[in-house]
């Protein structure tokens, strides 16, 4: 066979075949098309999304979401628990080890008890550790859920839980499902904008902020808090506005064509982020400028400009939801208090993770409060899991630092704002805080509580991907609204 014949035979070969997919009423693309929600193929919703109708009266418009990775020690923190401080030393109980997996704890561990003091604050009376001098003084704003349990005790499976609904790869983030339903208030910044501090990624990797199986269009867009926001937002080739605008216009003709042709949503979602990139050249830069904050207000959350931080990042925070941003997510790396090492030792590290989130997220919720905006914004903060009764070993061996395991059974997260009732206190743990034992709330339950503020109905809020209809809140375990916590 020659070249020319085969050439013919191959472009005979690629004609059927798109005829079939584009004509034939019954083909692969009309099944595909059938299976799919409609209005995701549209690209980015500027003022909209894909829920069309609230299901309910919304009380939150925009959510911040501080995400400690690596999960600080609820009994360090919040979860007092006098009994354990009174066993403190004694060998752990064998009905704590009968049948439980650790990431590092082998042999017959020690109980360990609070490491630093705790005292009650405010009118609610609740217990904060001296590690948090800031935040007892805006404590009496918050809910404490001290009855969180999820079912990984690894950290990448557990922050995809807590965040994306399921422990594997692949789904969508929490801040891509909401921006996906209600679409974005500023056509000039992303919807959804993520913050790092601490000096690495979450275990969990970008796909704590991905798209998952919604158009990627809804994925987290990562920002920086020193420098441009974004790599490049600036341009580098010294082309003018004009000719950008040229440019991008042209990308759109040949976007257009490649969606009519072959129908793929990603290629508006190309087209989606073009434009966003475009608009943000003008708006990016101003919404990141901590130099036009007044001293008051730097000084208020530590923030120092041209730094990164976890300061920078909430100060940051407060001006993007102020501008629009439907979802805020922050994560601080540095919590996992294993003892291993002085950096991750509840006596050494964990004090300076206290101290760099203790002052900025404490001024986040009176600035947010100042301005009006704790109204109608939701605060949430957390790790992805608990910590352990127990002083890790390593090896049957006492460590040289002091640290605690991995612990599924039971954590507390704390969430003030819109729609909660503050100045309260949700769930407990045992007497030595293991397991949540009086009202436990999963993961699941959280991200249904979120979406019923938002004004979403977890339950009708699906996307269909294959073949099941796919929702942030769980498919096959019964998941429920926290109505006892909600204003």
């Amino acid at each position: 066979m020659n070249l020319n014949t085969h050439a013919h035979l191959l472009a005979a070969q690629l004609a059927t075949r798109r005829h079939f997919l584009k004509h034939c009423s019954l083909g692969l693309a009309s099944m595909w098309l059938a299976g799919r929600d409609v209005s995701s193929l549209q690209g980015a919703p500027r003022s909209g999304g894909a829920v069309p109708q609230l299901h309910f009266p919304p009380r939150v418009r925009r959510v911040i979401y501080l995400h400690m990775a690596g999960s600080p020690s609820q009994l360090e923190l919040f979860d007092f628990k006098p009994e354990l401080q009174r066993l403190d030393g004694e060998d752990c109980p064998a009905s704590f080890l009968e049948g439980k997996r650790f990431a590092f704890i082998q042999g017959v561990p020690k109980l360990l008890g609070p490491q630093y003091a705790f005292r009650q604050v405010g009118e609610a009376g609740a217990w904060v550790s001296d590690r948090l001098p800031h935040f007892q003084q805006v404590a009496d704003q918050v809910c404490f859920i001290k009855s969180m349990t999820t079912t990984q005790f690894n950290h990448a499976p557990a922050q995809l839980l807590m965040l994306t609904g399921n422990q594997n790869l692949g789904h969508p983030s929490m801040g891509a499902w909401i921006t996906y339903g209600l679409g974005s208030e500023n056509e000039d910044l992303p919807g959804f904008i993520v913050l790092l501090s601490g000096g690495r990624m979450p275990s969990a990797g970008k796909s704590a902020w991905g798209a998952g199986y919604l158009p990627s269009v809804y994925q987290g867009v990562q920002c920086r808090s020193h420098g441009d926001p974004v790599l490049f937002l600036n341009g580098q080739d010294g082309a003018s506005r004009r000719e950008r605008r040229r440019m991008l216009d042209t990308i759109e003709r040949l976007n257009q064509l490649a969606y009519a042709e072959f129908g793929d949503p990603e290629a508006l979602s190309r087209l989606a982020q073009y434009e966003l990139a475009f608009r943000m050249q003008v708006s990016a830069n101003e919404a990141f400028d901590l130099q036009s904050e007044s001293a008051q207000a730097l000084e208020a959350y530590g923030a120092e400009p041209g730094k990164e931080s976890f300061a920078n990042n909430c100060l940051l925070a407060r001006r993007l939801v102020e501008r629009g941003v439907r979802f805020v997510q922050l994560f601080h790396w540095g919590w996992d208090s294993h003892g291993a090492a002085a950096s991750e030792a509840l006596n050494v590290g964990f004090k300076d993770r206290c101290r760099e989130v203790d002052q900025p997220m404490s001024a986040l919720l009176s600035d947010l409060q100042s301005r009006g905006l704790l109204e109608d914004t939701l605060v949430v903060w957390g790790g992805e899991f608990g910590r352990t009764p127990m002083r890790e070993n390593r090896n049957g061996r006492e460590m040289k630092f002091i640290g605690r395991d991995h612990n599924p059974g039971a954590f507390t997260i704390w969430l003030a704002g819109a729609g909660i009732r503050p100045g309260i206190s949700y769930g407990e743990t045992d007497e030595l805080g293991y397991q949540a034992v009086v009202d436990p709330v999963t993961p699941h339950d959280l991200h249904a509580t979120i979406l019923r503020l938002l004004g979403i109905d977890h339950l009708q809020f699906t996307f269909t991907f294959q073949g099941a209809e796919q929702r942030l809140s769980n498919l096959t375990k019964p998941s429920r609204v926290v109505e006892e916590i909600l204003a």
